[in-house]
């Protein structure tokens, strides 16, 4: 029997269905694109989680499809703050209780805490995140991930459309 991580426990109590996988972690890279090829899956389809920072001491969690980058003044305009900066890891560890690699996306965030999924994510069939140990997945679908982590969805990737998306 596999151990359940918080993260299950935490999907299991809402009744959020989701899938268990499980790579050879000694054996696998650091990287989406890693986990994406041990599992069977497009590099897009595993999630980064990133931790930001405002200057005003406010951390966020952006999530963006393993092969993506977000756009610097999207991201700041979502975030409603000129000023960010990724996390230092220890204050990542602070933060969510996590290393960064497998930070997951749901279960650590206090009331108030702003999570954003990039908008292009929701078009995939299924979504691969961090169970918050290095070898374990979780993979969910959009819909699930975003009712999990209480997202918000924005465009943070493509310069030829809105950033928000009731702009659209």
């Amino acid at each position: 029997m596999r151990k359940m991580l918080p993260a299950h426990e935490y999907l299991d109590r809402l009744e959020i269905p989701y899938q268990r996988l499980t790579f050879f972690p000694t054996s696998t890279e650091k990287g989406a694109a890693s986990v994406a090829k041990a599992l069977g899956y497009q590099e897009r389809q595993m999630v980064k989680t990133l931790i930001f920072e405002t200057k005003q001491g406010e951390r966020v969690m952006v999530m963006v499809g393993g092969d993506q980058l977000a756009i610097s003044g999207h991201l700041k305009k979502a975030i409603g703050s000129r000023n960010i900066k990724m996390t230092r890891p220890d204050v990542v560890i602070e933060t969510t209780g996590y290393e960064i690699g497998s930070i997951p996306p749901f279960h650590w965030q206090p009331d108030g805490f702003r999570s954003f999924l990039e908008l292009s994510l929701v078009d995939e069939e299924v979504l691969g995140v961090g169970a918050g140990e290095w070898g374990e997945e979780i993979i969910i679908t959009p819909a699930n991930l975003v009712k999990a982590s209480r997202a918000i969805i924005v465009n943070l990737t493509d310069r030829s459309k809105p950033i928000f998306v009731d702009e659209q």
